[in-house]
């Protein structure tokens, strides 16, 4: 069945960078569509050469990606690698709406491999970048691409100071730095809590486990592994200062393997047992 209203708009090819925006390069805008159905409808499985970012800005319905179904709803988002065989239907009575951003470069490294959905709760910012995508998109005019492109990025970076979403390609990613360490540290950032090993990271990015070590101690002066303790150690400082959990609650809550490794590892990056900091920290002396 057709929509009843339908538009895309593609930006043209093009690997130029801007003057003096040294910063992007990875994720690159590719079209803009909008998509409202007024009835139910079906559609075959179906994959791109680059991720699609859907924005529900309508109704509801369901998206099968692969063999699995995940109802959606307005203020819902999608993120389907390149690559991964999906499709959407709508339903009867809430015909579904939404935006589609076809980004070359950027993907999600989610544990549902290649795919990933996220309640965006009426995101204000992004909701006003997507009005004037669309609105750009419409009609376009001198600066229309670049306009685009950067309100991309600005939805890009709203995104990633979410804590339930790891996305590979953003406007922020440091110039010159290695793609597999950016993103091995920004899912260490989001699943530090859990149980991590280094195979498990070096198998996220599909490269060798010594390799990603050395990578990732000449991008960030750290190990792998000694970044996920300091990660644990950062948020045991604040369990420790503003609840009563026991030492052992709170080495379980961080993932650590035994009470006496997180005392001996907060004991090496503070200076002091976790016992003398939570003393410290309630009387006021930190």
């Amino acid at each position: 069945m057709s929509p009843v209203s339908s538009h895309q708009y593609i930006l043209p090819e093009t690997d130029r960078v801007p003057e003096g925006d040294t910063q992007r390069g990875r994720s690159r805008l590719r079209y803009v569509s909008y998509t409202h159905y007024s009835q139910e409808w079906t559609s075959q499985l179906h994959s791109h050469t680059c991720a699609e970012m859907f924005f529900i800005t309508g109704g509801h319905g369901d998206f099968l990606i692969r063999e699995e179904r995940f109802p959606v709803a307005v203020n819902d988002m999608m993120v389907v690698n390149a690559g991964i065989p999906h499709t959407e239907t709508s339903q009867n009575g809430s015909p579904m709406e939404y935006v589609v951003l076809g980004v070359e470069g950027l993907e999600t490294i989610a544990e549902t491999n290649g795919y990933a959905q996220l309640h965006l709760f009426s995101e204000d910012a992004i909701s006003a970048c997507l009005r004037i995508l669309i609105q750009e998109s419409r009609e376009p005019r001198t600066g229309c691409d670049e306009i685009c492109q950067r309100l991309l990025e600005v939805i890009l970076l709203r995104l990633e100071r979410r804590d339930d979403l790891a996305l590979s390609g953003a406007a922020s990613t440091t110039p010159g730095s290695s793609r597999e360490c950016v993103l091995v540290r920004r899912y260490i950032d989001n699943h530090f809590k859990e149980n991590l090993t280094l195979d498990q990271l070096a198998g996220l990015v599909h490269i060798n486990k010594y390799y990603l070590s050395h990578s990732f101690r000449r991008e960030f002066n750290t190990s792998p592994i000694s970044y996920l303790i300091s990660r644990r150690i950062q948020e045991s400082r604040f369990l420790l200062g503003e609840t009563d959990h026991s030492l052992s609650q709170i080495a379980q809550i961080l993932g650590f393997s035994s009470l006496s490794y997180f005392s001996q590892s907060f004991r090496r990056l503070e200076g002091m047992s976790p016992m003398e900091y939570r003393k410290r920290r309630r009387s006021g002396d930190l």
